[in-house]
């Protein structure tokens, strides 16, 4: 569509073990669900990776899943899809706000999450952006998660637990060229 932003697309990632991922998705607009869902199976696909897809009823409940899906099974990252269109009322914003903002704090806590929950003005807009020859919004969602995915890989195992890491254990420091480097 004319008029678009040009922006740059970091090349995906490559993986020498198998990716899989989690779309939760809202099918609440399900015909714009269903084309950002085509775009996030496309970029998974082109990797190599396996998917499962988990439908809950909108918005607000896609981190909810995703937290779930994260302690019961062993998805290597999620893809959260959904839209969100103003309406009349607040409630618009809450719904943009409180997923985003859940979704943000599950990221920060460790899991590879690429969110693609539209949030528009309008359905026009949604279209545009849920379809895979326009702007691909699906597909870049599940760019993110594999590329956070990568990153993942790329520093070794998560460690778990609070506090302070015991002195035997190395950390690692981005930035390296030839890999990290430990201190």
């Amino acid at each position: 569509m004319a008029g678009h932003e040009q922006h740059y697309i970091m090349p995906r990632p490559e993986f020498d073990k198998p990716v899989k991922l989690a779309i939760v998705m809202s099918p609440y607009y399900k015909d714009i669900a269903d084309h950002m869902l085509a775009g996030a199976l496309a970029e998974i696909e082109a990797v190599g990776g396996s998917f499962e897809v988990i439908e809950v009823p909108g918005a607000l409940e896609i981190p909810t899943a995703i937290a779930i899906a994260d302690r019961k099974s062993n998805f290597d990252g999620f893809v959260a899809l959904g839209c969100v269109i103003r309406g009349e009322t607040t409630h618009y914003d809450t719904v943009c706000n409180d997923s985003s903002r859940a979704i943000q704090l599950l990221g920060l806590q460790g899991l590879c999450i690429g969110n693609g929950i539209l949030t528009v003005e309008n359905r026009k807009q949604a279209e545009v952006r849920a379809d895979p020859d326009d702007q691909n919004k699906g597909g870049g969602a599940a760019a993110a998660a594999l590329h956070l995915i990568a990153l993942t890989r790329k520093w070794g195992a998560q460690t778990k637990g609070v506090g302070f890491k015991a002195p035997s254990e190395a950390i690692q420091l981005a930035g390296k060229e030839n890999g990290p480097r430990t201190a």
